[in-house]
């Protein structure tokens, strides 16, 4: 099986997101959605739902994010 960066996502209630997106990453969407769903046994989810896991998971682990909050907190 693939490692994925995100694991199944949670059937949770979902959040409204209105942006545009370029057509390519669209479709990188839809097949990474497809993706997660095979590796799970499911039925592929909604790509947009992906969006917020996929921020979450990228900012949680950004190093420079993270040094560059603990540096602004200190700063207070």
């Amino acid at each position: 099986m693939t490692k994925l960066k995100l694991g199944p996502i949670a059937d949770d209630k979902p959040v409204k997101v209105t942006l545009e997106l370029p057509a390519g990453l669209h479709r990188d969407l839809i097949a990474y959605a497809e993706i997660l769903a095979w590796e799970a046994g499911q039925t592929a989810a909604d790509p947009v739902r992906l969006i917020v896991p996929m921020l979450e998971r990228f900012m949680a682990t950004d190093r420079g994010f993270a040094k560059a909050r603990r540096v602004k907190a200190n700063a207070r």
